[in-house]
């Protein structure tokens, strides 16, 4: 994992910490009662319960360090942000020509969930709406091709 911050709301921290909480304790107990079971039956060299059970103990030591890394590197995005300029944390709404407004919340990756509004800063909407104020039109070259959108409201 590359040494950055990682922009959380509380919420998002609330999550991390949760799922931390779920594979540290339950999910560890579980594993651990699934290899002890397995190694019960004798031969492990040809067991595959022991080795799907070694797999996902594998897949939730390397998830829980994931989180802690997270954790060791988070910045809380706060509520109170000015709302001058589109920063991080900020809830923007935006129009294209033509279309409806759309509301994004401008998060860090860890988060973000595009289906449910919440697109990354560093994404290329996102990176392109930050600094941006109320009136401002950007051009913005994604993936999916061209977009021109102006900055409607900030929250």
């Amino acid at each position: 994992m590359i040494d950055r911050v990682h922009y959380l709301t509380p919420d998002g921290l609330q999550k991390v910490l949760d799922e931390l909480e779920f594979l540290s304790t339950e999910k560890r107990t579980a594993i651990a009662e699934r290899l002890a079971a397995a190694i019960q039956q004798g031969d492990i060299s040809e067991n595959a319960d022991y080795e799907v059970a070694k797999q996902d103990q594998g897949f939730n030591e390397g998830r829980i360090l994931d989180l802690e890394a997270i954790l060791r590197r988070a910045k809380i995005i706060g509520d109170n942000l000015p709302t001058g300029e589109i920063q991080i944390g900020s809830q923007v709404t935006v129009t294209e020509d033509g279309t409806p407004p759309e509301i994004f919340t401008i998060v860090g990756p860890t988060e973000a969930s595009p289906a449910n509004g919440r697109i990354s800063h560093e994404s290329p909407v996102g990176a392109a709406l930050l600094g941006r104020q109320v009136g401002e039109t950007v051009q913005i070259e994604t993936p999916a091709g061209s977009l021109e959108l102006t900055v409607v409201a900030i929250e």
